[in-house]
């Protein structure tokens, strides 16, 4: 059993490099890295207990996968008073502010508002925004909003305490998850910030629910989500390419840091944020079985990224995430 998950295991660190359009099914297992280096862990305090020496097996992998292990638990974050010429960022799937009230509150809507306000980001990404009479975000000036999709009510939204100069959409068809960008400028820099919503799996995060899918259905719809994926994140990368700035990438990735999507994003010179400055695991979905982040703020690797901090308010079925950061 230790070699069998201390194996798949090591075949899972390859799969950021796989393609999920050529193997649509291995790259399925991408989510299942957090289920396997904690039972690797286990058989390792398992083996140190008993004093036998089986447990390097699982020792060694760890150590060689060892930044996907910090991708899933941070032991400790940043600590600085220093944010003198930081800006501060957060980034939120609010699905819709429940509009149809997953969640057992009439208050939702005003409760992220207070946070969004009290929080007070320079810049601030929405996911699966909905104009919502309860709502206030007139703190900002600046703010690009866009929906693509036919009926109009959800939509991708970027708020600026600075100008917004020029801005974009990479209009995906086909479907309500999409890609915005806002060239914002910050006293003398300019960066190009954009506002990520990729393909979802449209998969319940209740174990019972879960359970009760087709599991044949469940893998063949996470493997064309995957697909999808690859196809809107190198939509993404050819459009950073253009980009005259520095370029910020933040949202709702629908998908791990031990993904293809995400590598390929990352590989573009950028750092993950939580990595620099996180603490735990990061947690950025509710989901029963295991920690999931798949929420993510990306910067480039010569920006300072001073603080990055998890929320666990239940606003939404996602958790906010903010950072501050150098330029």
């Amino acid at each position: 059993m230790n070699s069998i998950a201390a194996g798949t295991l090591l075949l899972a660190y390859l799969l950021p490099y796989v393609s999920p359009k050529t193997f649509p099914l291995l790259s399925v297992l991408s989510l299942a890295v957090p289920i396997l280096i904690v039972i690797n862990v286990i058989f390792l305090i398992y083996w140190i207990v008993l004093l036998n020496k089986k447990g390097i097996l699982s020792l060694v992998v760890l150590i060689l996968g060892i930044s996907h292990v910090t991708s899933l638990y941070k032991l400790s974050g940043k600590s600085t008073d220093d944010t003198h010429d930081s800006i501060s960022l957060i980034s939120f799937n609010v699905r819709s502010f429940n509009r149809f009230h997953w969640i057992d509150s009439d208050v939702v809507p005003q409760d992220i508002s207070t946070m969004i306000r009290t929080e007070d980001p320079d810049i601030f990404c929405a996911q699966e925004f909905y104009n919502n009479p309860d709502t206030d975000f007139t703190q900002y000036p600046h703010k690009y909003q866009d929906f693509n999709n036919d009926n109009g009510e959800l939509a991708l939204v970027i708020f600026s305490k600075y100008p917004i100069i020029n801005k974009g959409s990479l209009h995906f068809k086909k479907t309500a998850n999409n890609i915005i960008f806002s060239d914002i400028v910050i006293k003398e820099d300019t960066v190009r910030v954009y506002n990520v919503h990729l393909q979802s799996h449209k998969i319940s995060s209740n174990t019972d629910k879960l359970a009760k899918e087709d599991s044949q259905k469940l893998i063949k719809r996470i493997q064309i989500s995957f697909e999808r994926q690859q196809e809107q994140v190198q939509k993404l990368i050819n459009h950073m390419k253009t980009s005259p700035y520095k370029n910020i990438v933040m949202g709702d990735f629908n998908n791990t840091a031990y993904s293809y999507v995400y590598n390929k994003v990352v590989s573009k010179k950028l750092q993950d944020a939580f990595k620099e400055a996180g603490q735990g695991f990061g947690t950025t979905l509710e989901f029963d079985l295991f920690p999931v982040r798949i929420d993510f703020i990306l910067v480039p690797e010569d920006f300072e990224v001073i603080e990055f901090k998890n929320f666990d308010q239940e606003l939404s079925d996602h958790y906010p995430i903010s950072s501050k950061i150098r330029l």
